[in-house]
């Protein structure tokens, strides 16, 4: 009798457990962890193994960070690192000039609309350079301030491609853009995320890598070779349709190439896309990542 009371009562515990019981997974690359929680049972294991599988042995820095609504899912590794932002600091300045438009109750005007489409679509540093300096550095920190971005640091004196940024505070961008909030209004949320699923096909590498054909994907990377550190490799996106609503941002430094910074992204952005799509590897089979050839970019 005794031992039959034990045993209900340690089914109760693991009952009362519920969503918890389903996930907390924590692999390691080269001693620093991939932590991963889901209410699916076994997604957050997966994901952590996944992840740290394609990012072991390779070269430099790297983080990341994501999140998956239906599931319930979020994902860190170094996700707290800051890195030169290169060119994903854009869409932080497309939505400063988009909250500072509203806050003065207008449009954008029709050279605003030329000079956001070419900034997203097509990375145009000129164009950047001028909503730079339009918005002003107050103006960009006025909005980080409000995002919650706060650990984004501008770049001085107009170097905007030396932002200090981080993978949180990328995907904490991502949330901003495909959710209701106090600081985009819909409109604008519908404008940066149109522009974002409108970037030029020879720049659509990076966390699109992988991704489901049901998805729609809303993207911008960013890449800078400097003397130190080598190249920075970055990208950030969200993904929706066909019940999918998940986005990561995947930040790198001190790639030999660009190439290798792509295919360190692409490693990574694939095994995700397979886990949250249901088709994760079993515990100990090491998934074969295929570095996908970079064109165009």
């Amino acid at each position: 009798m005794a031992a039959l009371v034990a045993a209900a009562a340690t089914l109760t515990v693991l009952g009362a457990a519920g969503p918890a019981s389903a996930g907390t997974g924590g692999d390691t690359v080269d001693g620093a962890k991939v932590v991963c929680t889901s209410d699916r049972p076994g997604l957050a294991d997966a994901l952590s193994r996944d992840i740290a599988g394609a990012l072991h042995g390779r070269g430099g820095t790297s983080a990341l960070a994501l999140y998956d609504r239906p599931s319930g899912t979020d994902c860190e590794f170094q996700a707290g690192t800051h890195f030169d932002s290169a060119s994903i600091i854009k869409v932080t300045v497309l939505g400063a000039l988009l909250r500072q438009a509203a806050e003065a109750h207008r449009g954008l005007t029709p050279h605003e609309v030329e000079l956001t489409t070419a900034v997203i679509t097509e990375s145009d540093n000129a164009s950047t350079n001028a909503l730079w300096h339009r918005i002003g550095r107050a103006g960009i920190q006025h909005f980080l301030d409000l995002a919650g971005m706060r650990h984004t640091v501008p770049g001085a004196d107009g170097a905007w491609g030396l932002t200090q940024i981080t993978a949180n505070d990328q995907l904490t961008l991502m949330r901003l853009l495909s959710t209701d909030n106090a600081v985009l209004d819909p409109a604008s949320r519908g404008y940066a995320l149109d522009l974002m699923r409108k970037v030029a096909p020879d720049q659509r590498w990076g966390v699109p890598a992988g991704a489901p054909a049901s998805t729609t994907a809303h993207i911008k990377n960013g890449w800078l070779p400097r003397p130190q550190d080598g190249w920075r490799v970055h990208s950030i996106g969200s993904f929706d349709g066909n019940g999918n609503d998940y986005a990561m941002a995947v930040l790198s430094s001190g790639n030999d190439t660009m190439r290798d910074g792509v295919a360190t992204v692409e490693a990574a952005a694939k095994v995700i896309h397979r886990d949250l799509a249901g088709g994760g590897r079993p515990p100990g089979h090491n998934a074969k990542i295929v570095n996908q050839r970079l064109t165009g970019a």
